[in-house]
């Protein structure tokens, strides 16, 4: 369980040092494509450098997900979300710590998310939650279809990957796309000790969100998938 909970908190950690990392420095030209590859390809590296370990759920939404279709236990739920939400402050205090030393200073943020006045389209806070229920649901069905059988196994790392990179294209204008409650957490809670509270302040819509479109993404698939019936890897 330590090694998973290592794993999970390492994973994240990685995901919003470098997904997170690329988005704050948007102003240095890499553009809404190069964001969106930055958060996929992330993923992508670690399902192949953490996967055989922990399953690189690395966002409670998955986790959440993994748990409804009975392929975690509940102790290992609540290590894995502990061990994200971990990992995803150190990512950010990382990101910090990097910032800290650049010409920027205070003036580069942590890749956080927001809506209304904090984002980039104006959304409001009920459309942020459709957004973001959506996305996640995209994204949380696409890792639930593609691990549910030992033959996609090969390709999960880039089939999961892409599907992030899909729903960044569509929801980063919108509220910065997060599908990932841990990963919004960890920028948030730094970006309010380097003087801007507004990312914590409107982080609930970040973690109830995406935690709502994992459990009907489960759900969903369960369906879809006639779960109980047939014998899942």
């Amino acid at each position: 369980m330590f090694r998973k909970c290592l794993a999970e908190c390492i994973g994240t950690a990685v995901l919003v040092t470098f997904g997170c990392g690329v988005a704050a420095t948007n102003g240095f030209g890499t553009g809404l494509v190069g964001i969106a590859l930055a958060f996929g390809l992330v993923i992508v590296a670690m399902a192949y450098s953490i996967g055989n370990v922990s399953g690189c759920h690395v966002n409670p939404a998955v986790s959440i997900a993994m748990l409804i279709r009975k392929k975690m236990t509940g102790a290992e739920f609540v290590g894995y979300v502990v061990s994200q939400f971990i990992g995803a402050i150190i990512g950010a205090l990382v990101l910090w710590l990097i910032f800290s030393c650049t010409g920027y200073g205070e003036s580069l943020g942590f890749g956080t998310n927001g809506y209304l006045e904090a984002s980039t389209s104006g959304i409001s806070i009920a459309g942020a939650y459709v957004a973001e229920i959506v996305l996640t649901f995209v994204f949380v069905i696409a890792v639930c279809g593609v691990t549910s059988k030992e033959s996609f196994s090969n390709i999960a790392g880039v089939v999961i990957g892409l599907a992030l990179t899909l729903v960044h294209l569509f929801g980063l204008p919108l509220t910065g796309t997060s599908v990932n409650p841990a990963r919004s957490f960890g920028p948030a809670l730094i970006a309010m000790f380097n003087g801007n509270s507004v990312p914590l302040e409107q982080v609930h819509a970040f973690i109830i969100a995406p935690l709502i479109g994992g459990i009907l993404a489960a759900l969903v698939y369960k369906v879809l998938a006639a779960e109980g019936k047939e014998t899942l890897a």
